[in-house]
């Protein structure tokens, strides 16, 4: 279980990194977004978050193939009530659902 308190840890998502690339704007908010080759960093506050991201292998389950993504969070000098609002706004602009 993910622990919604730790400053370092890592998500397997399933998506791409154009995906994610698309989506981090709008679930950044207003937050500063700076890019980098395989990440991004974020302005929180006093403090940053730096993501890193690498594809890993497709998950195939019979003829459906879904993409994977590794994503590294380390959030640096976040209060914890900051780290946590930041995470719920990015899982929802990241999270999908069916049905």
């Amino acid at each position: 279980m993910l622990n919604p308190d730790a400053a370092v840890f890592e998500r397997e998502m399933g998506c791409t990194a154009a995906e994610l690339r698309g989506w981090l704007p709008a679930a950044c908010g207003d937050a500063p977004l700076r890019w980098r080759d395989g990440g991004a960093d974020v302005a929180l506050g006093p403090g940053w978050l730096h993501l890193d991201w690498q594809a890993l292998p497709p998950r195939r389950i019979a003829l459906l193939v879904l993409p994977r993504l590794r994503v590294c969070f380390a959030f640096v000098d976040v209060a914890d009530d900051e780290r946590r609002r930041w995470l719920q706004r990015f899982d929802l602009y990241t999270r999908r659902g069916g049905g």
